[in-house]
């Protein structure tokens, strides 16, 4: 593809995100994106930092959210000062809502509630300050809130992904990664399992095969749900139902080869057959040295190194991401 004809792909591209996020603002909806991993180091907070760059840069009011509670750095990439107030300032009396302990970036429309102050007793919050913290993030006043989570499969990590309108998973193209990435997606699966209230009578059953030594023969996700609806069919077609809406998007970070941008296909592969349910594969960011550089400036890439080739990626992803919010949305409204 010539210069001329890559301009026009990426000014279509910049369009359609543009008029996308625009509409999801219109909504007087809270989207809400989590970014999540199975390790540490995978691009997360790269990842969210830009994704909410890119909306507030098409006009979307955006409030960044650091949950990686304990080793919280989000304000680092963004080259924010640490804020006198933090997530820990919600869980007192001073503190009314989320928005308080708000502060503005250099990006307009673009603000971040910081962890960077948090003790380290904060990543294991107590259930009912995490219910406090999950129904406040849903009345933070703009279009699109992103949630920066820490790495691993802690109940608090998964119950704030699963939270989320849009939960997008990052890997690296390495076993390590790749293999936490499964963890990660296995746990979220069992996790949503078992926060579903109407299993009821099938609870027990459910239980016992969470085991995959159990006796009934069942040793993937997938195999569950069948036996589900075989045991219990109409609890199986309801939870077969919450599965459909069961939406993971994966992004593969730092591919530096052709066979590491087509890891995401493998692993798309591997949920359909394994977990039983379809993710979404945005597509793979390259390696790119200006990362790096942008992180020891304290600068965003986006701003920083505009013509990084990252950057069109990027929008790709997030108008791809916002279109199909705003289509769900709209075959919602009209009952579809």
């Amino acid at each position: 593809m010539n210069n001329t004809a890559e301009k026009e792909v990426h000014a279509e591209t910049v369009e359609s995100m543009e008029n996308a996020a625009v509409s999801g603002a219109n909504s007087q909806l809270r989207h809400v994106w989590a970014i999540g991993g199975g390790k540490g180091g995978v691009g997360k907070t790269l990842v969210t930092a830009n994704f909410a760059i890119t909306l507030a840069k098409a006009g979307a009011s955006v409030v960044l959210v650091d949950l990686d509670l304990g080793g919280a750095n989000l304000h680092t990439c963004l080259g924010v000062d640490q804020s006198t107030k933090t997530l820990t300032d919600l869980f007192s009396p001073d503190v009314k809502n989320l928005n308080d302990i708000a502060v503005p970036t250099s990006i307009p429309n673009l603000s971040l509630i910081s962890g960077a102050l948090d003790s380290l007793n904060v990543a294991n919050l107590p259930h009912a300050q995490k219910q406090k913290l999950l129904n406040k993030l849903r009345q933070i006043p703009a279009d699109y809130v992103l949630l920066d989570l820490g790495a691993g499969t802690s109940y608090n990590t998964l119950d704030f992904f699963l939270s989320a309108d849009v939960g997008i998973l990052v890997v690296l193209p390495e076993p390590t990664s790749i293999e936490n990435a499964y963890r990660f997606i296995k746990a979220s699966f069992y996790r949503k399992l078992k926060n579903i209230e109407y299993l009821y009578d099938a609870r027990s059953f459910v239980d016992a095969t969470m085991n995959q030594k159990n006796e009934l023969g069942i040793r993937t996700p997938a195999d569950l749900l069948a036996s589900l609806e075989q045991q219990y069919p109409e609890v199986g077609s309801k939870v077969r139902s919450a599965f459909n809406n069961f939406d993971i998007k994966l992004v593969v970070n730092q591919a530096r080869t052709e066979t590491d941008s087509e890891i995401g296909f493998g692993i798309r592969n591997v949920c359909k057959k394994y977990f039983g349910f379809n993710l979404d594969y945005l597509g793979c960011l390259e390696y790119d040295s200006a990362v790096w550089q942008s992180v020891r400036r304290r600068k965003p890439l986006t701003t920083e190194f505009p013509a990084s080739p990252l950057v069109p990626s990027i929008q790709r992803m997030v108008g791809h991401i916002v279109a199909e919010q705003a289509e769900k949305l709209k075959r919602s409204e009209l009952g579809l």
